[in-house]
């Protein structure tokens, strides 16, 4: 099986070699450490590791900021290392889509579930986003088909079914998604219309 590949990101160059050493003796590929949050987000951007283990106090960026910026732009589940427990905290960790959270000082033991927990959570959000994407994009189809329908139904006198089928027929002889079909036959109509104005 593949070695899951992270990135550390701690102010403290000590707890980065500890955390380097645990992860390695529970299989896992270290592909950097860094000491700020911002270097965590451009070496996230870089590596597109499986997980960035980040503690929450860090320079420049803090941990929860360089997480809400990890998870926007869907690079890599966050697993937050912090001293403190504070209520505020956790829920800005929340807001900013952590999937774990582990407080100092923990142990190897502790490291293994929430890596574990945090892949397979971001793994079920990928899952869903690409749902939601299909979702949306067979419904813009839809839409799009509707109107085109609509334009030959009135330019051309046909029923709903046969310009269903027309437009079914254009996509499948000219290898095209109905989609691009139906923009087409929605351009051509404007264009027209323009023309006459």
């Amino acid at each position: 099986m593949e070695r899951k590949r992270i990135i550390i990101a701690d102010d403290e160059s000590i707890i980065r070699m500890d955390l380097r050493e645990m992860l390695t003796s529970l299989g896992y590929l270290v592909v950097g450490d860094v000491g700020d949050g911002q270097s965590a987000v451009n070496m996230a951007r870089e590596l597109k590791p499986d997980l960035v283990i980040m503690d929450i106090r860090m320079p420049n960026l803090d941990g929860i900021d360089a997480a809400k910026i990890l998870t926007e732009e869907k690079i890599a589940p966050v697993v937050l290392l912090t001293a403190y427990s504070q209520k505020d905290l956790i829920e800005r960790a929340q807001e900013a889509g952590v999937i774990g959270y582990l407080v100092k000082p923990f142990k190897e033991s502790d490291l293994d579930p929430a890596i574990e927990i945090a892949l397979a959570r971001f793994a079920e959000f990928q899952t869903i986003n690409k749902e939601i994407e299909n979702l949306e994009l067979t419904l813009e189809t839809r839409k799009l088909v509707d109107r085109a329908k609509g334009i030959l139904m009135d330019s051309k006198g046909m029923s709903e079914s046969q310009a269903f089928r027309t437009i079914q027929k254009m996509s499948m002889d000219n290898r095209r998604p109905m989609k691009q079909v139906a923009e087409a036959i929605i351009l051509a109509h404007q264009t027209t219309q323009n023309g006459e104005d």
